[in-house]
């Protein structure tokens, strides 16, 4: 009974306290920029929450008397205790600090033992220096390999073609099967032709 009676007239107490239409704009206290999406808490009434919009700017019914605690990530904490005014409304520019909070250094280990870090350390494959990779980029299998895989460029295509062009012009009196004439019974046979007329020619020229 005594626990109700004090909470009813702590509850009538509340009741008989002023209505009051609490507005502001939350600004940061160093660079006067606003601060949105603040969480504001009225701890003398059952922690009611609310929220600032984009701009910082926040209106809610209040008592006159109330705590009123601003909180955001990054910022110090505010208090404002709404006086007693006479009118139904108050107005304030709440200014929040910021604060930088600095975390302990983590350094996480892969191993979970130190035999475990042994047993990668011993086999741990050290990678080549660039002067090693210079070289095996540069040696003749490199570059074959590259060779046969890598196509020609518009500049050596036309060069190609130019030479061989050239190679047809200059060959085209030429024998371009390359075949060797003393292997050919045609070539022997037109060999003894002639000779056989040139004997002719001249024994009908010496009976003249």
């Amino acid at each position: 009974m005594i626990l109700f009676v004090i909470g009813l007239a702590g509850s009538s107490f509340a009741q008989q306290k002023k209505l009051v239409q609490f507005s502001g704009v939350i600004h940061n206290a160093d660079t006067n920029v606003v601060v949105p999406y603040v969480t504001v808490v009225n701890q003398s009434y059952k922690d009611q929450t609310f929220t600032a919009n984009h701009q910082g700017y926040f209106s809610f019914v209040a008592h006159a008397g109330d705590t009123i605690i601003f909180r955001s990530v990054g910022y110090r904490a505010a208090r404002v205790v709404i006086p007693n005014v006479r009118e139904d409304k108050y107005t304030a520019m709440v200014n929040m600090t910021a604060e930088i909070k600095e975390l302990p250094m983590v350094t996480p280990y892969p191993w979970a033992s130190i035999d475990e870090f042994n047993m990668a350390f011993m086999s741990l494959e050290i990678a080549d220096d660039d002067i090693i990779v210079a070289k095996k980029n540069l040696s003749p299998e490199s570059i074959a390999a590259l060779a046969a895989v890598t196509p020609r460029s518009a500049e050596e295509i036309q060069n190609f073609s130019a030479m061989q062009n050239h190679i047809q012009l200059s060959n085209q009196a030429v024998n371009q099967r390359m075949a060797n004439p003393l292997l050919s019974p045609f070539a022997w046979g037109n060999l003894i032709r002639q000779i056989t007329e040139g004997n002719k020619s001249r024994n009908r020229s010496s009976n003249r």
